[in-house]
């Protein structure tokens, strides 16, 4: 834990010249501003302002001025130098008014405001992310030439991003990650690094820095790292399978030995709640037209609303880990999304379901993806929404997850969600072309 002081001992020690201080919009793209590292003490005591209407999704012009306070606890000093052979420090901020109040656009904040409420309801929220990304040749344009052409666990020389995996590792390590696994997955040129199950302000921290760290090490490697959900036609898609579980003091309070699955009746109203709120936490889980071409039967990844053991055609599974790791992993979610909204409505979505007692019926230990239409009907197996178009729609109708974002965040989401669903509609595809030119 860092105090003020020692804070900025570390950054005079390690010849730090520049600190970088980061945030992120509505969208979860990471955003910043650099300071000189003689500022910090000013920054540290009042902040450094900044034009919040430049900000997609933030504040109109009228209203624009915003405030970057550093959380003291997120300070790493970044895996590279700057040119000059100094270090540069980053830290994650919180977005406030001038007159100290936290910004209500601010996605962080939306979260801490879920993890209050959980609090009070005497509960602390772990998540535990995997994300999925692709690695790609370099080249001009948008090409999505696979760097490898391995499989899943495939080793060298099949596998040649093995040494990059590690040099990412090693720059996650050195900014305070502990790293359980890396590992090709399953689409040539994807790869899955995982790190460890923590706070869910931590780790929606984590992914941000994740995300960041692992595009830079690309870059330096003279490749391009790419979040997106569904790069390739015919592959797999990347994914942010999330695993969760509510702790009541140092219990697992999913954890109940004497309960069918050895898991709580609490556990079973939180799936409940996903459940039933799952339509909408997809607009805000997977928030890009392309999150939806990833969504879609035959690559493992969720299309039904039920819930299982360890089957992995469900949307929610329970992993097979008891005691203290007793927890439901989320399947939907995808790493183009904005982790702190994310982890925010689905938290939500859990604790509406444990306030209202939400039984989400017994577990579904089929192969979803096998049933026709009508078993799926009769064990009242739902879809997910298809399309992003069909997402907002979903969100606009719920009113717990709309609440839970706040209405500064959900109003300026669904904008921007419609503003893309409509480009995309506007544009004509290279398959279109292809497939209606010479016939019509």
């Amino acid at each position: 834990m860092y105090s003020e002081e020692n804070l900025l001992d570390k950054i005079r020690d390690n010849n730090v010249e520049f600190v970088r201080l980061q945030f992120t919009d509505i969208q979860g793209i990471v955003k910043n501003v650099a300071i000189p590292a003689n500022q910090m003490g000013k920054a540290l005591k009042s902040g450094i302002s900044f034009d919040g209407s430049s900000i997609e999704g933030f504040a109109r012009i009228q209203e624009s001025d915003m405030v970057l306070r550093p959380d003291i606890q997120t300070f790493n000093i970044l895996p590279w130098k700057a040119r000059d052979g100094t270090s540069v420090g980053r830290f994650i901020c919180d977005v406030h008014h001038p007159s100290g109040k936290p910004f209500e656009g601010d996605p962080r904040n939306v979260l801490k405001r879920a993890l209050a409420e959980a609090r009070e309801m005497g509960f602390d929220m772990n998540v535990g992310p995997e994300l999925e990304f692709f690695l790609f040749e370099k080249q001009n344009g948008s090409a999505t030439t696979p760097h490898d052409y391995g499989g899943y666990f495939d080793l060298g020389p099949v596998d040649l991003a093995e040494d990059i995996r590690r040099e990412i590792v090693k720059a996650l390590t050195s900014m305070d990650f502990t790293i359980e696994a890396s590992h090709h997955e399953v689409a040539r040129g994807q790869h899955e690094i995982d790190f460890v199950y923590d706070d869910a302000l931590r780790n929606a921290d984590k992914v941000v820095t994740f995300k960041y760290v692992t595009k830079t090490i690309a870059m330096k490697e003279g490749l391009r790292a790419t979040f997106m959900p569904k790069p390739v036609y015919g592959e797999a898609g990347s994914g942010m399978h999330t695993n969760i579980s509510l702790f009541r003091g140092g219990e697992n309070a999913f954890y109940d030995p004497q309960k069918p699955m050895n898991i709580s009746d609490l556990a079973r109203y939180f799936v409940g709640g996903m459940l039933e709120h799952a339509p909408a936490i997809t607009a805000v889980a997977n928030p890009l037209v392309n999150s939806y071409k990833r969504l879609v039967s035959g690559f493992e990844a969720p299309v039904y609303i039920s819930w299982s053991g360890p089957n992995r055609s469900s949307l929610i599974r329970i992993p097979s880990g008891r005691g203290l790791s007793t927890r439901l992993e989320l399947r939907s979610p995808d790493p183009s999304c904005n982790p702190y909204l994310t982890f925010a409505v689905v938290l939500a979505a859990g604790l509406d379901g444990i306030k209202r007692g939400l039984d989400p019926g017994d577990p579904i230990d089929l192969n979803v993806y096998e049933l026709s239409p009508a078993e799926r009907e009769a064990l009242g197996i739902g879809l997910l929404p298809s399309s992003l178009k069909e997402a907002l729609e979903c969100l606009s109708r719920d009113e717990v997850i709309r609440q839970a974002l706040g209405e500064h965040v959900f109003a300026n989401l669904v904008r921007l969600g419609r503003l893309e669903w409509n480009m995309y509609n506007e544009q004509v595809h290279p398959w279109e072309i292809e497939r209606y030119i010479n016939i019509i």
